[in-house]
């Protein structure tokens, strides 16, 4: 099927005009009219309705449209894949509070100009994420994938380790410790809203609760973060994790204290996926950033030996 076709198609559906179409490619009138009937005797249908204020989508146009798109988005990325550095960066931190989302924007601040494109792939587990990826719809992803999951042409490196910490209000019998170790823990309640099953952080709380003996749940509904500081500073039994790195804000009078966890250190593993061979020089930039100026690893670590390195 002819790609100048296709686009020809989608562009006079977009303008309902012959001519305007024509003008927005660079093309004659009358190119533009042999193009879509070439199009239209290669699928055999028609696919648009002349009128006397331009054109329309005939139903059979209607229903090839977004076929039509979807063709040309996969070879704008096929295209851009062989020019690295030709558009901005698109890395998924998965939440912009933790971590990666933290680490990134320090990276970007240190960089001016870098092209560069922040999302949230948030309802996507590692699996999927990787599969993302490789398919180009974005460049790089954080997560703690399992080594046994990593798939031909992605590469993963563990690059951003990043340390848990308690995080509890002020009349937790907990509260006032300098650091605590994740043996000490338990007999109180761990509570994690918001953990779905069939992720990789559902495995890595599982993992943990094994390793340590914890009572990690994530019974009952989340009605957010902000909701899930106000419960923590009016409870003196609940107590949740979050990253060292993690940004969370809460008002001055909950009192809430981030208490270390050592002997040894839990991190979370945030893998860098990307695809093999990429070249793209804001990739390439990050990566270096992570290797030299991302934040140490504890001398302690535990993870889950399931992560990939």
């Amino acid at each position: 099927m002819d790609v100048a076709a296709l686009r020809t198609f989608v562009a006079v559906a977009e303008t309902g005009q012959f001519q305007a179409a024509a003008d927005e490619l660079g093309i004659s009138q009358q190119a533009v009219s042999k193009r879509i009937a070439a199009l239209e005797r290669h699928i055999k249908v028609t696919l648009l309705v002349r009128t006397s204020r331009g054109s329309r989508l005939s139903l059979d146009g209607q229903v090839f449209l977004p076929h039509a798109k979807k063709v040309l988005a996969a070879v704008e990325q096929a295209e851009q894949a062989v020019h690295p550095g030709s558009r901005p960066l698109r890395v998924d931190v998965l939440n912009r509070r933790i971590s990666p989302a933290q680490v990134v924007y320090r990276f970007y601040r240190s960089r001016p100009g870098t092209e560069l494109n922040a999302v949230t792939l948030s309802q996507e587990n590692a699996a999927q994420t990787a599969q993302a990826v490789l398919e180009g719809t974005v460049d790089a992803s954080f997560r703690a994938l399992p080594a046994d999951q990593v798939p031909a042409g992605i590469s993963a490196e563990r690059l951003l380790d990043t340390p848990l910490e308690l995080l509890v209000g002020p009349g937790h019998p907990l509260a006032d410790v300098s650091w605590v170790s994740p043996a000490d823990l338990g007999g109180h309640r761990i509570w994690i809203p918001g953990i779905r099953p069939s992720t990789e952080w559902a495995a890595f709380y599982q993992a943990l609760s094994e390793a340590f003996g914890l009572s990690i749940d994530a019974l009952g509904p989340h009605f957010g973060d902000e909701a899930l500081m106000d419960t923590l500073a009016d409870s003196a039994s609940l107590a949740t994790l979050v990253g060292s790195g993690d940004r969370y804000l809460w008002p001055q009078t909950h009192d809430l204290r981030r208490i270390p966890l050592h002997d040894p250190t839990p991190v979370y593993p945030h893998v860098l996926l990307s695809r093999s061979g990429d070249q793209h020089p804001v990739l390439t930039a990050l990566r270096d950033h992570l290797r030299t100026a991302g934040p140490p690893s504890p001398h302690d670590v535990w993870a889950p030996d399931w992560v990939a390195r």
